[in-house]
């Protein structure tokens, strides 16, 4: 491996790492939303193609998972008193029909960041209402800013680079 190429890694993986740090200061000190949440943003943003168009579709469906799991908590609560120990294989069920058949919608189609939403509401063990969703929103929307900001910093750097070789 070049020199320059060991270098522009070193650029990429510092200033990538820079925006983390700062993603989580802004999670934890500005918003005071978990930074575990904003690390959810960040991965859903790479999940599936990497322009500012996709990372919104790829957010939106985190929104869609985190919606999705407020309502399957809420559920299982109403339903807990009928159905008893059966009240969470029902739900989950319900919960995995739809959340599969989402991923046929023309647009908002990215089925591992439903499961993102999901899980980060479930991790979260908030109670459902529209805290919980704004909490984990806020939380995922930074994270997914930063990695947008994070690609471009790796393309920046590419392209500084491209451009200087021979």
């Amino acid at each position: 491996m070049s020199p320059e190429t060991i270098a522009m890694r070193l650029k990429i993986t510092l200033g990538e790492s820079t925006v983390a740090a700062l993603a989580a200061t802004v999670s934890s000190m500005v918003f005071d939303v978990p930074v575990w949440a904003m690390f959810v943003g960040w991965i859903a943003y790479f999940t599936r193609g990497l322009t500012l168009r996709q990372g919104v579709v790829n957010f939106a469906c985190v929104l869609v998972g985190i919606a999705v799991g407020l309502a399957a908590v809420a559920t299982m609560q109403v339903l807990a008193p009928q159905l008893g120990e059966f009240t969470l294989p029902a739900v989950v069920f319900a919960v995995a029909v739809l959340v599969l058949s989402l991923r046929h919608l023309p647009v908002l189609d990215n089925l591992l960041c439903f499961f993102l939403g999901l899980v980060a509401y479930f991790a979260s063990h908030l109670a459902p209402g529209w805290i919980a969703f704004a909490e984990l929103g806020i939380a995922a929307a930074v994270g997914s800013v930063a990695a947008y900001l994070a690609s471009l910093l790796h393309r920046q750097v590419h392209r500084a680079a491209s451009t200087r070789a021979p």
